[in-house]
């Protein structure tokens, strides 16, 4: 993720890391979009891809809430 800052007048580059929650709800946005675009094709398909993503938000739920 890039910010941008405004300071004295100028706009200073910072970047910073996703965190490891926001990484794995990225990962978990897209298994939920493949689900849904094989639903339309392939149910079998489209069930594992909703299975691994909701195994997926398990682990995020497990993972320590940031402040």
């Amino acid at each position: 993720m890039v910010c941008y800052l405004q300071k004295n007048n100028h706009y200073v580059w910072t970047v910073q890391e996703n965190s490891e929650r926001e990484i794995l709800l990225k990962q978990y946005s897209q298994l939920q979009e493949e689900a849904f675009h094989l639903s339309k094709t392939n149910r079998t398909a489209s069930d594992a891809k909703t299975a691994e993503a909701e195994a997926l938000m398990q682990r995020i739920e497990s993972l320590p809430k940031e402040v």
